[in-house]
């Protein structure tokens, strides 16, 4: 077993209170696009939301206190991912797909309305996954465009230490904010079907970002570049039916939480999730 000597050691764990079992609830305000990804830590409820709300285009940390709740710190040890479970009642939201992600740093209010390059501050590094292997770029909108149809890229750290230059992305028509500008529901809509923005081939991770530029067009809007680290996937089936993913029974490992971790969804609608309600759990065990 992934993380524990055996059934019998996970099992301990549970017994000697290594646990822990937190509720979430989001109800977002936004109207989202079917087919646009969408970051669900913008969105009102429990935990609180986030707005990526700090000094322009300098790397900043978030508080994983203020994330979906895990605990504390456990290190010696190490905690995982056993299970989350969501339910809805609303079709827009079922089904859908989720993504469980750390998120480790981000640099806010990068402006769409001009082509000129925009250098960011590292001011900080990453707090978590620090060599850059598996942690993907989110492309928030925090502030809504008009038109669509720009396109961005950057200049980013790899995974290496060597400095690369991302794919060129085309920004689609979703005007939520907390829409990932990147994504729709065809390659021509947006030129990405993930929720990651596309690195330079052969890439494996970011470190860092060092500037940002609208590549061609330009809007009104405002973007949000956010690293995480994704985690897990679970999904809403139907309505008011709760699914439970069980990372032990259903997978082949039990996904890592590191201390400090900052976490939520991003969520895959396929409609407006304004006025819907997002219900959920999550339980972690550590050994």
């Amino acid at each position: 077993m992934a993380g524990f000597a055996g059934l019998r050691d996970y099992v301990q764990a549970f017994d000697d209170g290594q646990v822990k079992y937190s509720t979430w609830r989001k109800a977002p305000s936004q109207a989202t696009t079917a087919g646009v990804w969408f970051d669900l830590s913008m969105s009102p409820g429990n935990p609180v939301p986030n707005y990526y709300a700090s000094s322009p285009a300098i790397a900043a940390t978030l508080n994983g206190g203020e994330g979906i709740f895990h605990g504390g710190a456990v290190s010696p040890k190490t905690k995982r991912v056993k299970s989350t479970t969501v339910i809805t009642p609303s079709a827009a939201a079922a089904p859908m797909r989720l993504i469980l992600c750390d998120y480790l740093l981000y640099y806010p209010f990068l402006d769409m309305g001009t082509n000129d390059d925009q250098p960011l501050t590292n001011s900080v590094t990453l707090p978590r996954y620090t060599d850059g292997d598996g942690v993907k770029v989110l492309a928030v909108m925090t502030n809504p465009q008009v038109t669509g149809s720009a396109t961005f890229n950057f200049d980013y750290t790899n995974q290496d230490g060597v400095s690369k230059t991302s794919g060129t992305s085309i920004c689609n028509t979703a005007t939520a904010i907390g829409s990932l500008i990147n994504t729709a529901t065809t390659r021509a809509g947006a030129g990405n079907l993930s929720p990651f923005v596309s690195l330079a081939d052969g890439d494996t991770g970011v470190r860092s970002i060092e500037t940002f530029r609208m590549v061609s067009g330009s809007d009104v809007g405002l973007i949000c570049l956010v690293l995480v680290k994704p985690l897990a996937s679970t999904y809403t089936r139907e309505i008011t039916a709760p699914n439970e993913t069980d990372y032990l029974m259903d997978g082949v490992s039990l996904p890592v939480v590191q201390d400090g971790a900052y976490l939520n969804f991003i969520a895959y609608p396929n409609g407006s999730l304004a006025g819907t309600a997002l219900h959920g759990d999550a339980t972690f065990v550590w050994s």
